[in-house]
């Protein structure tokens, strides 16, 4: 389950998205996820599912691998519908008393359900297209090139960028280094997958304090690179290559104001 987490990998590509500015994705991407959260209406859902799959379409990634991202979330998902179907009042269409409580199930919490469970779905496949689309050097770039206006009140913007981007950046990398060290205890007699959680939790240790050790190790070898390379905090950084908007950014900016309307539109007058 581990390797198949996908935040924080680049799919090479010369695809549209992958050639539009990068601060200009990650506005569009706030703005999608903006959108998602007014999406209530069947009409309005189906809406923004043609717009989504129009999306990884012209993205190139194939669809296998955003599903193989969701796969680690699957019991988020699981969990969150389960909450808003029992949770949820309304109209009740089966119930079952237990002890000093009664569990009900309503229509409008199956609804609840369904519509949180594809919510989440919808916002997963919006940001790994995000990542997935934009190289490391670019999403660093352009989160710095958003934050670049609190430099005014001394905020370090490239330092944050460059936090936030490491950090994206070694998700798959420390995902697949438990997966070796799970592997290799596995081999050694560790046992996982049985006995109670608090057995469990105890089992976890090993894979743990390794995991750890590795970080620590991967965040000095990473320091010392940099300092060899004489990083001084990023000031007064210069690019060999300066990325600016072009004519596709304004047809992705258009279309995608176009697509917000339509949707919100949508919900509010069905």
């Amino acid at each position: 389950m581990l390797k198949d987490i996908t935040i924080g990998q680049y799919i090479p590509g010369s695809s549209p998205l992958h050639k539009m500015h990068a601060p200009l994705k990650i506005i569009l991407t706030i703005l999608y996820i903006t959108v998602l959260f007014f999406v209530d209406s069947p009409v309005s859902y189906a809406i923004f599912t043609v717009y989504t799959v129009a999306l990884v379409l012209i993205s190139g990634v194939p669809l296998k691998v955003l599903l193989r991202g969701v796969k680690p979330m699957l019991w988020i998902f699981i969990f969150t519908a389960i909450l808003n179907v029992f949770m949820t009042p309304g109209e009740i269409i089966w119930s079952l008393p237990i002890f000093r409580f009664t569990l009900k199930i309503t229509n409008e919490g199956l609804a609840a359900g369904v519509t949180m469970a594809v919510r989440l779905l919808y916002l997963i496949m919006g940001t790994s297209l995000l990542t997935l689309t934009t190289s490391p050097l670019q999403l660093t770039d352009g989160i710095e090139k958003l934050l670049k206006p609190l430099r005014k009140i001394k905020v370090p913007s490239h330092e944050i960028a460059m936090m936030m981007t490491i950090a994206i950046r070694f998700i798959p990398t420390l995902a697949e280094e438990t997966d070796k060290i799970k592997k290799a205890q596995t081999a050694r007699g560790a046992d996982f997958e049985t006995g109670n959680i608090i057995k469990r939790a105890k089992a976890m240790i090993p894979l743990l304090v390794p995991l750890f050790i590795s970080a620590f190790r991967r965040a000095d070898d990473l320091a010392t690179a940099m300092e060899a390379r004489c990083y001084n905090g990023g000031d007064n950084r210069t690019r060999m290559k300066e990325s600016h908007m072009t004519a596709l950014d304004v047809k992705a900016i258009v279309i995608s104001i176009l697509a917000a309307a339509v949707v919100l539109l949508a919900e509010f007058w069905t």
